[in-house]
């Protein structure tokens, strides 16, 4: 089996594993975690392609869901400390940008005449 065989073969096992586990997800598992979701089947054939791909992740949120083991209130607290950080820094970043931008720009040589590169529409040969 050659490299490209092998990554075809990969690539099937995944998206068999995806489709498997979609259909389980959408028509047994979202109406269990999700009471928003039940009897509303019409956006359900829009998750497929996604659920195709994240797959482990899509069984990993199911479990934790069935189980009772999320934690909800932590996950959903903004992590402000974090974001003044980010803030402070991606400004210092586009200062910085900005002026190294500056610094290491050309200047026109004024001492050369600029030449035109195409003939006007209607001049001669």
């Amino acid at each position: 089996m050659t490299g490209g065989e092998f990554i075809v073969r990969l690539a099937q096992i995944w998206l068999t594993a995806g489709a498997v586990t979609g259909a389980l997800f959408l028509t047994i598992g979202m109406d269990r975690i999700d009471e928003d979701a039940r009897g509303a089947y019409v956006f359900r054939p829009l998750l497929v392609p996604a659920v195709l791909l994240i797959w482990p992740l899509v069984l990993w949120r199911w479990f934790v869901l069935e189980t009772g083991r999320d934690n909800w209130a932590a996950r959903h607290r903004p992590p402000r400390k974090q974001h003044l950080v980010v803030a402070i820094v991606l400004a210092g970043l586009i200062l910085i940008s900005l002026t190294a931008g500056l610094m290491v720009r050309q200047s026109w040589p004024g001492d050369v005449a600029p030449e035109q590169l195409t003939r006007a529409v209607g001049e001669g040969q």
